[in-house]
């Protein structure tokens, strides 16, 4: 047992480490699976941008027949009302009709020489488009009968330029909300998969290891601790180079589409939520490692992993309660709590609802509560990887001194 001195502690966990990470990445279901994994992620944000339109911005489509002078007051009322339009002029009544009737065109517009105009619509015309086409009339007629009465139309463009309605909004909107939103759910759901998914890698692996009989091989040469931190370090390479794949390939697939557009808050995003599963993967993995030391089958993991199961399920459902009120006093308050904080925190920072002090009061609170955690899992995962056959309880592995 003295052979197990001869390597350093940094030297011996690096080398499990990267035994670790090798062994998960030339997995053939894994790099099958993440291939399917990132077309879904692309596929699926290309087809949002086909079928969503690709656009940010909803534009009604007006076909101006004749006489083009009311385009600009077309434009200006559209921007005025909130309503924004994109006209084109259209040779005759008889193409814009077609044009209305193939769905190219929302309204085609006909000026009459009276000042009137007729809106061409294939069924109905939405009260904000209406409410656009009038005012350009309106005051396309307004024009016509002051220039008749001989007055200056530059100088009463100066005169009346000032009067105008500022708005001033006591809590205006957020226009890049429903990024937010969505970017919110992404880093919810993601976290989720990705805490549960290699913190179960960690105990299988504890699992396999001991029984078939090769953790004692191991632990000839290496010290328990050795070899349980290399075991998680080495496994959360992997999902960290995972995760970094999957917020590469749906951020530039987003800025590609044009689906995405807020590439401050993505970027963001994916740093924060990288950096919160490192902390929440090491916060669960010493315990799913500690979970799978202290039975003999992979078959009896779950038994004993179920208190983590049930804590990151827990987690997850109030992440999701929380996504529409992410400052709401729920959020906040257990966004300060670990391990509720590598779900929250991220959550908060796509929201744009936090500030510098809370991240780095919170990445502080987490930090020294994994590493007490992982003291005591480390004890438990020293007196129960060589125990063979009856299960551990998680009563007797507290309980042992």
């Amino acid at each position: 047992m003295r052979t197990r001195t001869a390597l350093g502690n940094t030297r011996a966990i690096r080398l499990v480490a990267r035994r670790e990470f090798r062994t998960q990445v030339r997995k053939k279901s894994f790099l099958i699976s993440n291939v399917i994994v990132l077309i879904a992620i692309v596929g699926g944000i290309v087809g949002y941008s086909i079928f969503s339109g690709g656009s940010a911005e909803d534009r009604a489509t007006v076909g101006l027949v004749g006489d083009q002078s009311l385009s600009a007051l077309l434009v200006s009322a559209g921007e005025r009302t909130g309503t924004l339009v994109e006209v084109s002029e259209v040779p005759d009544e008889a193409t814009a009709r077609d044009r209305v009737e193939s769905g190219d065109l929302d309204v085609a517009l006909v000026p009459h020489p009276d000042g009137s105009a007729t809106a061409v619509t294939d069924s109905e015309i939405d009260a904000g488009l209406h409410t656009v086409l009038v005012a350009a009339v309106s005051g396309r007629a307004q024009q016509s009968a002051l220039a008749a009465q001989g007055v200056d139309m530059a100088a009463l463009d100066k005169a009346t330029a000032t009067a105008a309605v500022t708005v001033d909004a006591i809590n205006p909107p957020d226009p890049e909300r429903g990024q937010r939103v969505a970017l919110s759910i992404a880093a919810v759901i993601v976290l989720y998969m990705q805490i549960l998914a290699f913190g179960m890698y960690v105990a299988m692996g504890v699992v396999e290891e001991k029984s078939s009989r090769v953790v004692e091989l191991l632990l000839s040469t290496l010290r328990p601790l050795q070899l349980l931190w290399g075991k998680i370090i080495g496994i959360g390479a992997v999902g960290l180079l995972q995760l970094t794949a999957y917020g590469v390939a749906g951020i530039g697939a987003g800025m590609a589409t044009g689906a995405l557009t807020v590439t401050g808050a993505a970027l963001g995003t994916v740093a924060g939520t990288l950096g919160w599963f490192v902390l929440g993967f090491a916060f669960f993995a010493v315990l799913y490692a500690a979970a799978g030391s202290m039975v003999s089958r992979q078959e009896d993991v779950n038994s004993t992993a179920m208190p983590m199961t049930l804590l990151i399920m827990a987690m997850f459902f109030t992440a999701f309660s929380a996504v529409g009120n992410p400052d709401g006093t729920l959020s906040n308050v257990l966004s300060w709590i670990p391990p509720f904080s590598a779900v929250l925190m991220p959550l908060r920072i796509a929201a744009g609802v936090t500030g510098p002090g809370q991240v780095l009061g919170t990445i502080a609170i987490m930090l020294a509560v994994t590493v007490a955690l992982s003291l005591v899992a480390a004890k438990i995962y020293q007196r129960s990887i060589l125990r063979v056959g009856k299960t551990v309880s998680w009563k007797e592995a507290f309980g042992r001194t």
